[in-house]
């Protein structure tokens, strides 16, 4: 099982444990933070077959780990991996299933499925009693009011928000507002009664996971925190966003960011701080605001940035077709790549022809 994130990768384990734990199967966690002793095991128990599932970070992309017998390939954040390295771990004869999983697929993995390659399932429903998240967008002049807002509903109802910035520290080149900056500022202004952290990709683990500890056991009300809480936390008594410079964000990585809260049975609401320059910008942001729909979403993500390549490692971009355009003439590609279904079923030279193909294709 591959995931971006060893937060995630830690919360899957923890999770398979408790649901297989009446089974004979032993699940291994490797990551960065996986000291020498523990993985030289993890990897020894995984080239003799001792170890069932394993769960870790691109950690399991490194040339030493080695599986006896590798049958399924679970990758959970797909759009959070490039091609190649999602395409790595299926190099392996014989190739084994594969099953990506996203809350929003990337345009590429999209217009793919559109040809064929992969089959999709989408599960539509919220979990029970779930609410929509209200999303709202606000120009960067009322960022003041929406601030005072979260404060309140935090301070009446013990709640807890984000505020969550493109950068860790400002710097001369982007007329961004920063991570560490706002900490500061907030922690002394306006949230100076209130308990806040403030978590980014350079902390330290342990200080990161302190942090996250304080979060989810609600000693902090507060987070200020960059994208890489875009996977990975669980918090359902999180119930407030703030984006600034949601224009910066691309529409999927925005869902994704706006999924840590309406995780439990309250109402929450994601504020879209920005002052879009240019027409897309605009439109991600509409978009945002009228559904909270990722399949939707990726629809809207494959008009505005292309398909990608199909034989390269482009991950967007427009690729010219004479005779169809993807998104228009997506019902009959769909209908065609039916068709060609039954025609595979019932023709075995065909299918024999097809193997050899990929054979040689992947020779």
């Amino acid at each position: 099982v591959l995931v971006p994130t060893e937060i995630l990768a830690e919360q899957h384990a923890t999770t398979l444990r408790a649901v297989l734990s009446n089974y004979a199967t032993k699940i291994g966690l490797l990551t960065a933070s996986v000291n020498v002793e523990t993985r030289a095991k993890i990897l020894e128990e995984l080239q003799t077959g001792k170890l069932n599932i394993l769960i870790g970070t691109h950690a399991l992309l490194q040339e030493s780990v080695n599986f006896r017998n590798l049958g399924l390939v679970i990758i959970d954040e797909q759009h959070k991996f490039g091609v190649r390295q999602r395409a790595k771990l299926l190099a392996h004869d014989p190739r084994p299933h594969l099953l990506i999983m996203s809350a929003t697929p990337i345009p590429r993995t999209l217009g793919i499925t559109l040809y064929g390659d992969l089959d999709i399932s989408t599960i539509r429903e919220l979990p029970k009693e779930r609410k929509p998240i209200q999303t709202i967008q606000v120009p960067s002049s009322k960022k003041k009011q929406v601030i005072e807002t979260i404060k309140k509903r935090i301070l009446e109802t013990g709640e807890q928000a984000y505020i969550l910035f493109p950068i860790i520290e400002e710097t001369e080149k982007l007329d961004l507002q920063a991570a560490k900056q706002e900490y500061e500022r907030l922690k002394d202004n306006q949230f100076k009664s209130i308990p806040i952290g403030l978590i980014h990709g350079k902390l330290a683990k342990d200080e990161r996971d302190q942090v996250m500890r304080d979060f989810q056991s609600c000693k902090l009300k507060l987070l200020v925190t960059t994208s890489v809480i875009e996977v990975g936390i669980d918090n359902p008594n999180a119930t407030m966003m703030l984006i600034e410079h949601a224009d910066r964000f691309g529409l999927s990585q925005l869902h994704q960011i706006r999924g840590r809260i309406g995780r439990g049975v309250k109402e929450s609401v994601c504020y879209l701080i920005a002052d879009p320059k240019t027409d897309e910008a605009r439109q991600r942001l509409q978009i945002m605001t009228q559904t909270n729909d990722g399949f939707m979403i990726a629809e809207e993500d494959l008009k505005l940035r292309g398909p990608g390549e199909f034989f390269g490692s482009r991950q967007s971009g427009w690729v010219p077709f004479r005779l169809a355009d993807m998104v228009r003439d997506s019902k009959v590609l769909i209908q065609a790549r039916e068709e060609a279904k039954k025609i595979l079923a019932n023709d075995s030279m065909l299918v024999d022809s097809r193997h050899q193909l990929l054979r040689r294709e992947i020779n």
